[in-house]
């Protein structure tokens, strides 16, 4: 097996784990990036130290707060630095993780996502794009951010999915040789997602029962883009990936 080496910027994240632990499984030379090993994707601290050697860049750094402006803000930053410190040290490409439903986003951290695929795409080096679905794990941190007995989780449609099943496939996608950089004439965007539909209040509703917190249904239309969320126009297209586990079975799995 050739064995190649990749930078990871967001090593230590929820989803940046996960690649990290599938690239060393698979026998590659991974450098973690993230600020607890000296390196800053936003001031480039440590940066071109990192980046020195690499093969392939994998981006799945992200912004901790959901707000668009300052999320907006970071991927910008981030990405024209990990492109320009990654063309001087002669990296062949990039390949980074963004949301099912990007481009139909209009406000809130999706669209976010969207400027983050645009800086992506713009920059100097041939680039890769999965969208994922949302994490299995973002169930939780909707019943956190409520912080009570009672959580009122609106029915968006959803297709959740394991962070390990995106780490995998976007592996599987930084190391095809004959995958294509985006975009590519004729050739969507791939998608990863889980093997069933569900609604977010559904899945609350299952981690809530083993967390003692009861999960209402409640409107979502003052969220970002909820008529959009609601027709389904963040579930994945038709070209998709499906990979379990699925909800409940993952969280059968979970201490």
């Amino acid at each position: 097996m050739i064995t190649s080496k990749f930078a990871v910027a967001g090593a230590t994240g929820r989803l940046g784990r996960h690649v990290v632990d599938v690239l060393a499984e698979r026998g590659h030379h991974v450098v973690p990036m993230c600020r607890a090993t000296g390196v800053d994707i936003i001031t480039g601290e440590g940066l071109a130290e990192a980046l020195t050697g690499a093969d392939v860049i994998i981006d799945v750094a992200s912004w901790h707060a959901s707000g668009q402006e300052t999320a907006t803000e970071f991927f910008r930053t981030a990405t024209r630095n990990l492109h320009e410190d990654g063309r001087r040290a002669g990296v062949g490409r990039i390949v980074a993780v963004s949301i099912i439903g990007a481009d139909k986003a209009t406000a809130g951290f999706v669209a976010a996502q969207q400027v983050h695929e645009e800086a992506h795409l713009s920059g100097p080096l041939p680039v890769r794009i999965l969208r994922a679905a949302q994490f299995h794990e973002f169930v939780g941190q909707l019943l956190d951010w409520q912080q009570g007995d009672v959580a009122g989780i609106p029915p968006l449609p959803s297709q959740l999915v394991a962070c390990c099943t995106v780490a995998e496939t976007l592996v599987d996608l930084a190391t095809d040789p004959d995958a294509p950089a985006q975009p590519d004439p004729g050739t969507p965007i791939p998608e990863i997602a889980g093997p069933r539909k569900e609604t977010m209040s559904e899945a609350a509703g299952l981690l809530g029962a083993r967390r003692g917190v009861k999960v209402v249904e409640v409107d979502g239309s003052g969220m970002p883009d909820a008529e959009t969320a609601a027709a389904g126009g963040f579930l994945p297209s038709p070209h998709a990936k499906l990979a379990g586990p699925a909800f409940q079975k993952w969280l059968d799995t979970q201490p």
